[in-house]
């Protein structure tokens, strides 16, 4: 895929969201992570991919992924990527025709849910699930680059409530 992302992003309340929501494992580290570009290494469940993001402004940022073996990509994660790996199960589920991606951390980020929709539009109304809570969209402390940075579980309580 290559173009733009465009995205939301919210902490997750409770467990309503898991009636319904189908799981795989991800491990991705960060060959590159800089200001204004990141260059990643991912691997979902079964497949892999390799990731070009750009500086991110407003609700979007340039995106370039390409799938890639996953053989290749197991070695990158153990022999390349920064540390701590980003681990997490992502949870994908439909509501109202919009598909939401939620990421349960395990690992250093263990303790946070987060959940992401995609847009097509930055200005793009959707209607809010019951279980999502509070917008973290422009908060860069809880964009994956950054929790490899600053892992949850260095925050400090204050820090996880603003």
């Amino acid at each position: 895929m290559t173009g733009t992302e465009i995205e939301r992003k919210f902490l997750v309340s409770g467990d309503v969201w898991r009636k319904g929501a189908q799981g795989a494992f991800c491990r991705q580290g960060y060959i590159v992570a800089c200001d204004d570009h990141v260059v990643r290494v991912r691997v979902l469940g079964e497949k892999a991919y390799l990731t070009i993001k750009g500086r991110k402004t407003g609700l979007s940022c340039p995106e370039y992924e390409y799938p890639m073996p996953v053989a290749d990509a197991q070695d990158m994660l153990a022999r390349i990527c920064l540390r701590p790996l980003i681990e997490k199960m992502r949870y994908t589920l439909d509501f109202k025709g919009m598909i939401w991606e939620i990421d349960e951390f395990t690992g250093e980020n263990e303790g946070l849910v987060v959940a992401e929709v995609e847009l097509a539009q930055e200005h793009q109304m959707i209607e809010l699930p019951a279980w999502v809570g509070r917008e973290v969209s422009f908060d860069p402390k809880y964009w994956n680059v950054n929790l490899m940075k600053h892992p949850y579980c260095r925050w400090s309580t204050e820090m996880r409530m603003r």
